[in-house]
């Protein structure tokens, strides 16, 4: 059955999707803190009184999995970056490797992401790419963690990021050349005879506004596809030494067989866990500098 198969493309989109639970070792069944490998996220609030058909169920009010490592990744920031600006603010020099590493990570967004990108009043948008790099980093960085999970591997964090962003861009460029000014100026200038331009104008105002929609789709989708591949891959990696353990004729873990298979798949999975820890920290880097393209776009005319 698919369900019993571990390379089934059931059960290892399953690994990478969100959950009501954790995912964790059965040893800890022992001890009453999971079940069957499960640790339960409660319910807020059982709006449906045990009935399923009572209400729809958002008004359940269920946490997810991923909503608590985005909570989590949110307050580390926080926490992280009031202690460096209280550092910041009081003039001293920088101090400690923690200082000096967050401080020149900042300083790079600044100045070889923010300002060559934006010009000269990039600095008003830093703290929308401070916070926009650092959280996307967190949560790539959390799905290395076993049991955890990467809130980036789902659409519906993703869309909503690319959503932040082209809110960003919307808003900014209609304050910077008035709303009509905004939406005008996607056609690009160009001296064309006046029958020629009611010609074309309309039609290329209509692919730039929808080309302005796919690129915040994509920004969405880049990220997303990034993060699910690497989780996929390291599951079939892992998901091989399932496979032949379930073969009839290795009867022990010390069959040659399962030995070769167990070296291969857990030095290709601690390869890949390097390969995507550098992934975690460069698409972060590219949503930030996409976004940082996007709104110098939007705030400077064609």
């Amino acid at each position: 059955m698919a369900g019993d198969n571990p390379l089934s493309p059931e059960s290892l989109i399953g690994h990478t999707k969100d959950a009501t639970y954790f995912h964790v070792p059965k040893f800890f069944d022992r001890f009453g803190i999971s079940e069957h490998g499960h640790v339960e996220i409660p319910q807020l609030f059982d709006a449906r009184h045990g009935d399923p058909n009572a209400v729809i169920e958002p008004l359940d009010f269920q946490l997810t999995k991923f909503m608590l490592i985005e909570v989590f990744v949110a307050i580390c920031c926080v926490a992280i970056f009031s202690w460096l600006a209280s550092k910041v603010s009081s003039g001293e020099r920088p101090k400690g490797s923690l200082w000096n590493t967050f401080e020149g990570m900042l300083l790079f967004i600044r100045d070889q992401v923010a300002r060559p990108s934006i010009g000269h009043d990039a600095d008003k948008f830093l703290p929308f790419l401070w916070t926009m790099f650092f959280f996307v980093l967190g949560c790539n960085l959390l799905g290395m963690v076993p049991w955890a999970g990467s809130p980036t591997g789902a659409f519906a964090v993703t869309i909503v990021l690319a959503l932040c962003t082209f809110a960003i861009v919307v808003i900014s460029g209609s304050m910077t050349f008035g709303v009509v000014g905004f939406w005008k100026n996607q056609v690009p200038h160009m001296d064309l005879p006046l029958p020629l331009a009611i010609f074309l104008k309309p039609m290329i105002f209509v692919i730039e506004v929808v080309g302005l929609l796919i690129k915040h789709f994509v920004l969405a989708v880049r990220l997303l596809a990034n993060m699910l591949a690497g989780h996929v891959v390291l599951a079939v990696l892992v998901a091989f030494i399932s496979v032949v353990a379930a073969l009839e004729y290795v009867q022990s873990y010390s069959h040659p067989l399962m030995i070769g298979v167990s070296l291969a798949s857990i030095l290709g999975a601690v390869a890949i866990s390097m390969l995507e820890l550098f992934v975690a920290f460069l698409q972060a880097y590219i949503f930030t500098f996409l976004s940082a393209l996007f709104i110098g776009a939007a705030v400077h005319e064609h």
